[in-house]
């Protein structure tokens, strides 16, 4: 498309990912495992030479016990455990290899990756810009418009608004109501006692919003939906739950990011930065090759 593009990075999925996936043979200068660094370094690489974006930022969380969140529902994410000091370590290596290669990297301690990438992409949208949003959590669903795309890197599949539909059975503009009403074990979030995935869609889809639903509940039980009475009674008795619920689900568009047009425009890395920390990581010659050519 000719409409100016920016790619929005859930860094902290890829350096989960390259975690999990890369063998633990990989150290650094001071026998430090660093395998989680040479994954997300490679992911990186092979993102910047397919994609040479005009404007790109990657965007981490740093707020697992902190975010605003937190404070309004202490359980929620409750049920992560913190990652073991080798990884914690390896997330701030990842930030280094982020902002030597010139890219944005976001991060704050009160709102987490998915409301600092929202609120790129709000701030992006008023400038003309399209987003592509390089992750495969399902909770960006509700920030695509018309002309942005979710990119699931790993599969290498993109969708755009009507893939959220396919996906979740419900509209962008529905997904935190989804969320709120069938609950996200991911994060912690319990949902309405016997509302699943299915029977929110359908709710959604009759109703429109949660707003709707729960002001119209009586209509419920004349729904052709299974257990549909019992449904409208547990709706009426976790109806604060559910707003409360959609609090958590919804992601901020006021998240303190550059409202800058150009704020994330992508001018190359730091090469003398970039060879030190190849040498200090111990990045193989193809690596370090890539990314001289990327700085």
């Amino acid at each position: 498309m000719s409409t100016p593009t920016a790619h929005l990075v859930d860094g902290s999925l890829y350096v989960f990912r390259a975690w999990h996936s890369m063998p633990d043979e990989f150290t650094d200068t001071e026998g430090n495992p660093v395998n989680a660094v040479h994954g997300f370094t490679r992911f990186l690489c092979e993102l910047l030479e397919r994609t040479r974006p005009e404007h790109i930022a990657v965007a981490f969380d740093a707020s697992l016990t902190t975010s605003f969140r937190n404070a309004i529902y202490p359980a929620y994410k409750a049920n992560r455990e913190l990652p073991p000091p080798d990884l914690e370590r390896q997330f701030v290596l990842c930030r280094e290899i982020s902002l030597a290669l010139g890219l944005v990297t976001l991060i704050d301690h009160s709102y987490e990756a998915d409301d600092l990438i929202g609120s790129s992409l709000w701030s992006l949208r008023a400038h003309g810009l399209r987003s592509v949003i390089v992750s495969a959590d399902k909770d960006f669903g509700q920030l695509l418009g018309e002309h942005d795309e979710q990119w699931d890197y790993a599969r290498n599949l993109r969708w755009g608004p009507a893939g959220v539909h396919e996906r979740l059975g419900v509209h962008p503009h529905q997904v935190a109501d989804y969320l709120a009403l069938c609950g996200d074990a991911v994060d912690n979030i319990p949902g309405v006692p016997g509302v699943g995935a299915k029977t929110a869609a359908a709710l959604l889809a009759h109703f429109g919003s949660l707003d709707a639903l729960l002001e119209r509940v009586d209509e419920v039980p004349f729904l052709r939906i299974r257990g549909a009475a019992s449904c409208a009674q547990k709706l009426r008795e976790h109806k604060d739950a559910a707003l409360l619920y959609r609090r958590l689900t919804r992601i901020a568009l006021d998240a303190p990011v550059s409202m800058a047009a150009d704020a994330l425009a992508w001018n190359g890395g730091n090469a003398a930065l970039l060879d030190e920390l190849g040498e200090r990581l111990r990045f193989g010659p193809l690596t370090r090759q890539r990314l001289k050519a990327l700085a």
